[in-house]
This record gives C-alpha cells, sequence and structure tokens, in this order.
C-alpha cells in the first residue's frame, strides 16, 4: 500500500512540475506590449487603465490577443458588477482592441479582454485579487463574444 500511494505522490508531483514549467514556458514565449496606464473610458465610467497586451502565445484555435486592463471598481465592495464589467469589456474589445490589432502584424483568431481589481502578473494565480476575462472572435470588425 505504501508503494502506491508513493507512486501516486510521485506522479502528482511530476504532473505539477510539468504544468508549472510549461506555463512558465508560454509566459516566457509571451510577447508584452505595455499600456503605460492609459486611461480608457468604458460605458458605465468606471475607471480603467490599460494595462498591457500578450500575444503569441497560441490559444486552442490559434493566435490569441489578450488586452489586460486594470479596473479598481471591480474589487469587492468597489460597486460595478459582472454584468456592468461585461458590458464595458465588449466596449473595450469593440472600440480599443479591434482597431489596434493591424500594429501586430498577426492576425489573431480570438480577442481575451481582461479586467483586474489590481495589476497581476500573466500567468500568475492571485486569488485575493477579482478578476473578470471574457472571449471574443472578431467577425467584420467587430467582437463576438464567445464562451469562454
Amino acid at each position: 500500500m505504501r508503494a502506491v500511494s508513493f507512486l501516486v505522490t510521485a506522479a502528482v508531483a511530476l504532473w505539477a512540475g510539468l504544468a508549472a514549467a510549461q506555463e512558465d514556458a508560454a509566459t516566457a514565449a509571451a510577447e508584452v506590449v505595455a499600456g503605460n496606464g492609459l486611461r480608457v473610458d468604458v460605458p458605465s465610467g468606471q475607471e480603467v487603465t490599460w494595462q498591457d497586451v500578450i500575444w503569441n502565445v497560441p490559444g486552442p484555435d490559434g493566435m490569441v490577443m489578450r488586452f489586460r486592463f486594470i479596473a479598481p471598481g471591480i474589487a469587492d465592495g468597489g460597486g460595478v458588477d459582472f454584468d456592468t464589467a461585461s458590458a464595458d469589456m465588449q466596449h473595450l474589445c469593440d472600440r480599443f482592441a479591434v482597431p489596434r490589432l493591424p500594429e501586430f502584424g498577426v492576425e489573431a483568431q480570438q480577442v481575451v479582454i481582461s479586467l483586474s481589481a489590481a495589476a497581476v502578473e500573466f500567468g500568475t494565480a492571485a486569488p485575493d485579487v477579482v478578476q473578470f476575462f471574457e472571449s471574443y472572435s472578431v467577425v467584420d470588425g467587430a467582437c463576438q463574444w464567445e464562451v469562454f
């Protein structure tokens, strides 16, 4: 019984190590364009600043452009709920991300818009920071929401 327990423990440790190594490799391969804290207007009027764009880390369907924003209002008690933030994310995709896609010289298969109550390093778990993500396909120059 101890041998089985040891093997299970070793397998779990190996799997966790491989997963961490893959995530580190993906993060290292990512290209990051800093947003320089540019404030971006959204329909709700909440304060939103552009953190960065992560690209060159393919998703399951090809190139993904990840536009990341900081929105302190989504924090617990901040007053911005998910429905409000979701409408803001649609706006950010249509009016902010799509017009910038040609600047990257690649054709994105997917755009992900994320709002985070505080800056979080890409690929890092931050369970104490509220974060919202939405995924979109770009169809005829507009963002079409996808089930993430």
